[in-house]
């Protein structure tokens, strides 16, 4: 029995764990390009969740299939985020581009609580139904009780986002251009790199996996509602900054032992602390290894 519940400890940590890295690939990339920290990214994976939904109910007066209703849901979701997340882009930092750290941070603070309100007035303040999208597989049913189709599927495609975007980062053209305007901007934009087409770019990459996992999340609780990016962005940010800020594979590994943390400790210790475990966290990252589990001590010269 006590083996039992830890393995269900462990496969809750999972599910938790892989949402948090959906999340947190988008802070560590556009932290890498940018230097800044997107507080509003969880907002751009609740509008994710809560445009599936509109699209699912409408698609479902048509009669159609529920698996293509799915697909097309997933896929205009993640279209219209990725909009979103590019016109944020534009309109409320690419002005404070040459600005201070703390001028775009103070942006991205007000546009988190802008959309926030903006989706809040639009729906409703209250939890809404989400229908489940991921249809139960055949082979799970002697598992379901302790591991879900959709718990599966978070899983699976957290791995492969991150197994794709190690791929393109490192060996495609604009990936190669990614990095070098992370290394430093000013030379990449005298070697005729769009400097402008590479951040639209991350923030599109970014704003992809933040609603696959808004849409997964919310379809594997049942319910939806305006808030439930806040608290999700946060403890992805401490996930990014627990594995190294600006390290892909760091972001997937500091989300997976927040997740566990958080799993284990609710299951052990008390529910109540659960969000005490991130912030936790945060702090004593930050006091004994700033650079993250994964990430490189930096020099700066005076």
């Amino acid at each position: 029995m006590k083996f039992s519940y830890f393995i269900e400890l462990f496969l809750s940590g999972l599910t938790k764990g892989s949402i948090y890295a959906l999340l947190s690939l988008g802070y560590t990339m556009v932290y890498g390009i940018i230097q800044l920290i997107n507080f509003a990214h969880g907002e751009i994976y609740m509008i994710g969740a809560f445009t599936a939904l509109i699209i699912t109910t409408i698609l479902a007066y048509t009669g159609m299939n529920a698996l293509a209703i799915a697909f097309l849901a997933i896929f205009l979701a993640i279209l219209y985020s990725a909009g979103y997340a590019v016109t944020m882009e534009r309109i409320a930092y690419k002005p404070l581009r040459n600005s201070t750290r703390l001028s775009a941070l103070i942006s991205a603070i007000g546009m988190s609580i802008f959309l926030q309100n903006y989706v809040r007035l639009l729906q409703t303040s209250d939890f809404l139904r989400f229908p489940p999208l991921i249809p139960e597989f055949g082979f799970m049913r002697y598992v379901e009780h302790i591991f879900t189709s959709t718990q599966l599927v978070i899983f699976v495609s957290t791995c492969v986002i991150m197994i794709i975007l190690t791929i393109f980062i490192k060996f495609s053209k604009t990936g190669k251009a990614m990095r070098a305007v992370a290394q430093d901007r000013v030379m990449a934009m005298l070697s005729g790199i769009n400097i402008n087409r590479i951040i639209s770019v991350t923030f599109i990459f970014g704003s992809v996996t933040a609603a696959v996992g808004g849409i997964l999340i919310s379809s594997y609780n049942a319910q939806i509602n305006f808030n439930i990016g806040f608290m999700a962005g946060i403890k992805a940010f401490v996930a990014a900054v627990l594995g190294g800020i600006g390290s892909i594979p760091g972001a997937v590994l500091g989300s997976f032992v927040l997740g566990w943390t958080e799993s284990f400790g609710t299951g052990y210790i008390s529910s109540d602390y659960e969000d005490v475990f991130a912030f936790l966290f945060l702090i004593l990252i930050l006091i004994f290894k700033p650079e993250g589990l994964l990430g490189r001590s930096t020099k700066q010269k005076v």
